[in-house]
């Protein structure tokens, strides 16, 4: 696969050069095709699995069930994991697949990043494997913003994708094709370790996915009580939380872990 090497850049006040997330995103998605996730059926309910780079809910489901999943939380404000310095990340996001099924993943999130004690931010939205599209100025982002998210598939390889910054009323939209055909069998609410081993995970305090629904082809409504969870363990330290409680997700950082990527 083409690897990019673009750089993204913050544009609210207090900004720093971020890193090349579009490589280290497209390295993490690369990675997890290596060890795909197990049928529904084979999932441990009963505590949540560990993964090395993604944290939070996933729904499993037959082909072409899921049609849109949304959710909305509040951007945090991310820290330097105890003892460490230097740039760290991570990433919020709701997608369809990427899971069990790995073909595609359509996708729209928030990354966030500590460096020095400055925090930066970019909202984007993805078609993977194609690479991140980044909305800069079109939708600043800043720590305490509620951020909804939605994708949408109106087939396997249509969709449009949502992000409204409901403190500032900014929205950004677009319709979207690829090549890339989704199965729309997975439903995704996560906090990723986008960055894998080039950029440190961040730790980024609780990000509380609320609202979190996905649609179905057939008219229904499914949400986190059908999903299971999974937390981010790597060398053996698990690094977050995850908790549910009715239709809110909550992912937490661990104090404690290595930063994950050291």
């Amino acid at each position: 696969m083409r690897l990019s090497t673009v750089l993204i850049s913050s544009l609210v006040a207090g900004s720093v050069l971020a890193a090349p997330s579009n490589l280290k995103r497209r390295e993490s998605r690369i990675a997890r095709r290596g060890s795909p996730r197990q049928h529904a059926s084979q999932h441990d309910d009963t505590a949540p699995e560990n993964n090395p780079t993604w944290a939070g809910a996933v729904i499993n489901a037959p082909q072409g069930t899921f049609t849109s999943v949304s959710a909305s939380f509040t951007v945090p404000a991310p820290q330097e994991p105890a003892g460490l310095t230097g740039f760290h990340a991570a990433s919020a996001w709701v997608g369809i697949d990427g899971d069990s099924c790995q073909n595609a993943i359509l996708q729209t999130g928030a990354d966030f990043h500590i460096n020095g004690g400055r925090m930066s931010y970019n909202a984007w939205y993805e078609w993977w494997p194609a690479d991140s599209v980044y909305l800069g100025s079109a939708l600043p982002v800043s720590a305490g913003d509620v951020l909804y998210l939605n994708v949408t598939a109106f087939s396997p390889t249509r969709g449009v994708f949502t992000i409204t910054n409901t403190n500032t009323g900014a929205t950004s939209t677009k319709k979207l094709a690829s090549k890339h055909a989704l199965c729309m069998q997975d439903a995704d609410w996560i906090v990723e370790d986008y960055g894998d081993t080039a950029v440190p995970f961040a730790n980024f305090g609780d990000v509380v996915f609320t609202g979190a629904t996905a649609l179905t082809a057939d008219g229904g409504v499914q949400g986190l009580a059908e999903a299971y969870l999974m937390n981010i363990e790597q060398n053996d330290v698990v690094l977050t939380s995850v908790a549910v409680d009715g239709d809110s997700l909550t992912v937490s950082y661990v104090d404690g872990g290595d930063g994950g990527d050291e």
